[in-house]
């Protein structure tokens, strides 16, 4: 393990343990909201840099923006990518970054720190309970309700897809809000959603015109990931085969590439290749089926309203897996044979072509 790997290891153990304990005893708060028009500034807080774990929250930012729909939410984050992310999200207020790297930017840190304690909120919101920055923000924030993103019903029943990281934080927040007298819907909780334009749609699809000359539908794989989610170049040759034997004649074959611009199967499909999540996930909301690891682009497909068939090696399935849009997440240790695949995806690609 690399020696800056093992000190942020630490330094996060550190936090927790410090911070684990943060509002707990304030989660009973004899305060109610007697009327939810009366909660007009919300934050949500999420330091969080990666594509995947900000798109994940938008379930949240929906259900927030249902039960406060006079709120403007700001947003405590890492990184550029929230404020592409919610383009679209009307309630969308400020987004208050915090570096990535704190220690290399000490005065840029405190600033942000600051502005959270300088700015007045009806309500603060952790999503993840084990976020040490997230339980901190909300404590140093000046806000009337503040939820550390506790489970406050931890020994009642609990629904069949609690664990996933997308829906807990939703259901979390629903029993907050019933200890504070608001009454909440139950039900479904939403899907992950990019909200994109119409002009952003056409744009994709123009994309897609261009790259392939013909009027079949697209099946979209983006076979990189990080670190050991990263399936072996063999594992999607082999895979990569077996889709153009199977869909070859009635689907075009699109690979998204990353970032680093790197292919698992050495560019031997027709590619696609940007910088814009946006612009990704308009050309990802014109296919008929995203295939690839669990992964940021994986997860936005699954915001673009496309049906994910998510490959998951080494995560956990039951937090991370795609949902909605009848997508599924496939455990590849589970399967022996490749042509079992083809067995989840035909009823997929049957669906999208009735729809």
């Amino acid at each position: 393990m690399k020696i800056s790997k093992k000190i942020n290891n630490a330094r996060r153990s550190t936090m927790r343990f410090f911070t684990k304990n943060i509002g707990v005893s304030k989660n009973t708060s004899k305060k109610v909201i007697e009327d939810p028009s009366q909660i007009k500034k919300v934050l949500i807080c999420r330091p969080n840099a990666r594509l995947g774990n900000l798109l994940l929250i938008t379930p949240l930012i929906q259900e927030v923006s249902k039960a406060f729909p006079n709120a403007q939410i700001d947003l405590f984050v890492k990184g550029g990518l929230m404020p592409i992310i919610l383009k679209n999200y009307p309630q969308t207020g400020e987004i208050i970054v915090l570096p990535k790297k704190p220690f290399n930017s000490l005065v840029a840190y405190l600033k942000v720190w600051l502005k959270i304690k300088g700015k007045k909120y009806d309500m603060a919101i952790n999503v993840d309970k084990e976020s040490s920055s997230g339980r901190l923000a909300v404590e140093f924030s000046n806000a009337a309700f503040k939820f550390y993103g506790d489970d406050l019903n931890e020994n009642g029943a609990k629904a069949n897809d609690y664990l996933h990281i997308a829906k807990y934080p939703v259901y979390n927040f629903r029993n907050f809000l019933k200890s504070i007298s608001l009454n909440t819907a139950d039900g479904p909780v939403l899907e992950t959603d990019l909200k994109l334009s119409t002009a952003e749609l056409v744009h994709g699809r123009d994309i897609l015109s261009n790259k392939f000359d013909n009027e079949k539908k697209t099946i979209a794989i983006f076979t990189y990931a990080t670190g050991d989610k990263c399936l072996s170049e063999f594992w999607w040759t082999d895979f990569y085969e077996l889709l153009k034997v199977k869909y070859e004649r009635d689907y075009n074959i699109l690979e998204i590439l990353p970032i680093e611009n790197v292919s698992q199967i050495h560019f031997r499909a027709t590619s696609f290749y940007s910088k814009d999540i946006r612009e990704i996930g308009a050309v990802l909301a014109n296919t008929a089926l995203f295939i690839g690891a669990d992964s940021g682009i994986m997860h936005l497909a699954n915001a673009a309203h496309t049906p994910v068939v998510g490959l998951f090696s080494v995560s956990n399935l039951q937090k991370y897996e795609p949902y909605g849009y009848n997508s599924i997440g496939i455990d590849t240790n589970s399967i022996v044979n490749k042509n079992q695949y083809v067995l989840k995806i035909d009823p997929i690609l049957l669906d999208k072509k009735n729809l």
